[in-house]
């Protein structure tokens, strides 16, 4: 949440400090976090508010925020801004324009529009609009002035954890400001691709060219109760065909990345790896998965398991460097990369702790750049500087790692399926070393997770733009 104002101290302006047109504003992205807490205070359970199944089948196709959320966040500027502490709500009326899905950015303002110098009442225009410029609540409040100035630290509120996605939120804040990116989303002919694109669409995250049989799309679409009327559709008869147009308009620069629609990932992967005609570079491709886990304080990179299954010493090379980009694309300048095994020692009978050591020391000679690698490290002691304490582990990277490595595919999607159904996190991935970031849209993503994955492609395909400006 930001605003106007100095986050320590909370300090009020009197009546006479006030003039007609004085405004003040704060700015707030709705989480999941935000409406369960919204719906434990006031007791709303609305299913459209709280039950991602039925609010699917709404009006609206996904979950909103209770309209008095807004309401309560004019509240906060009246009462912590302006006027600030002192002032007391006479009157408010509201009018609900739109409704307010999740990660929208509100814009919450409040402007002086009438002042009472007898009774020293003051009447504020009320305007809450989204990141796109929506106006989506407006109304006015009628509110009684203090006349004695206040000023006094900020009263510092008790956490409340909730298995929320505050990470992934956070990848969602550092997207707000790349323009979105031209995407072909690769065969949507059923309601979750749909749905993905839409809702990224909607976040100004992507610029949806819908590739696959143009009837199948459009009834994919009607179902769903969704308006794809502004979205460009290229025809293609089948998922191979969509899969090889996307690839190839890739390959020409007409698109920026690509996501997966309702197809195997081995058939769309299979024409990016082609030789002749696909998006390879010099890297092996490999799966990056961002986990929010909500007892973890920063996001957990774990790679890679999706693509690569046994990857030998060159490919994990590859695998390291390529999860160090992604890091990079999301502002963490220098991530600390455990390379995993189940041991800290090496053992020559376990062959992942002789790659984590050979890994290290290609760190060392400059053969992996961009991070702070350190290996063979147990899980434990990679997560947990209690672990790392215990165990007597000097290391920069020990208990505080951002990047998983996983000795293979098997035992990364164990993990990632251990912190998903064990410790409810939750993961927005991609596929990173084509020559554009690929989304690999499931099922059963909700709409933050794909929203969540199409902000991680769109920071990657603007780092790699820098980048190549840069090198130029």
């Amino acid at each position: 949440m930001t605003g106007t104002r100095n986050e320590e101290v909370i300090e009020n302006k009197t009546y006479d400090e006030i003039s007609v047109g004085d405004e003040a504003f704060l700015e707030k992205r709705l989480t999941m976090e935000d409406i369960k807490l919204f719906a434990i205070m006031s007791g709303d359970v609305n299913p459209a508010h709280v039950d991602d199944d039925f609010a699917k089948s709404s009006r609206f196709q996904e979950i909103i925020a209770h309209g008095m959320w807004g309401g309560a966040l004019i509240s906060t500027v009246l009462g912590t801004q302006l006027p600030g502490p002192g002032t007391v709500y006479l009157g408010q009326t509201l009018a609900f324009k739109a409704p307010v899905m999740l990660g929208d950015v509100l814009r919450v303002a409040v402007r002086v529009d009438q002042m009472d110098d007898k009774r020293h009442h003051i009447v504020f225009a009320c305007r809450c609009e989204n990141q796109r410029g929506d106006v989506v609540i407006d109304g006015e409040a009628r509110v009684l002035a203090p006349t004695k100035k206040v000023r006094r630290q900020r009263a510092v509120l008790p956490e409340i954890r909730l298995t929320e996605r505050g990470q992934l939120h956070a990848i969602l804040t550092a997207a707000d400001h790349p323009d979105p990116m031209r995407t072909a989303v690769v065969h949507p002919v059923d309601d979750s691709a749909i749905r993905g694109a839409v809702a990224s669409a909607k976040q100004q995250l992507i610029i949806p060219t819908l590739v696959g049989p143009h009837d199948k799309i459009m009834a994919a679409a009607d179902k769903a109760e969704l308006d794809i009327s502004e979205f460009d559709i290229v025809d293609a008869p089948h998922s191979h065909a969509a899969a090889e147009k996307a690839v190839a308009m890739a390959r020409s620069g007409e698109i920026e990345a690509l996501m997966k629609g309702a197809l195997h990932t081995d058939e769309l992967l299979h024409e990016v790896v082609k030789r002749e005609g696909g998006l390879r570079t010099e890297r092996c491709l490999s799966h990056v998965m961002a986990f929010d886990v909500p007892t973890y304080p920063r996001p957990l990179f774990i790679t890679d398991a999706a693509i690569n299954i046994y990857p030998g010493l060159a490919q994990k090379r590859d695998i390291i460097q390529n999860a160090i980009e992604l890091a990079h694309a999301i502002g963490n300048t220098n991530p600390k990369v455990a390379i995993l095994s189940a041991v800290e020692t090496i053992n020559p009978k376990i062959n992942s702790t002789l790659d984590a050591a050979a890994l290290c020391k290609m760190a060392e000679r400059g053969q992996i750049i961009g991070g702070e690698l350190d290996g063979p490290l147990a899980f434990d002691s990679a997560v947990s500087e209690v672990s790392r304490a215990t165990k007597n582990i000097h290391s920069t990277v020990a208990g505080c790692a951002d990047i998983l490595v996983a000795p293979d595919l098997e035992a990364a999607n164990m993990l990632m399926k251990q912190l998903s159904y064990l410790a409810d996190a939750t993961g927005a991935g991609v596929v990173v070393g084509a020559r554009v970031p690929i989304m690999l849209t499931s099922r059963a993503d909700d709409a933050l997770t794909r929203i969540a994955s199409s902000a991680l492609a769109l920071l990657l395909a603007e780092h790699q733009r820098k980048t190549l400006q840069t090198r130029v």
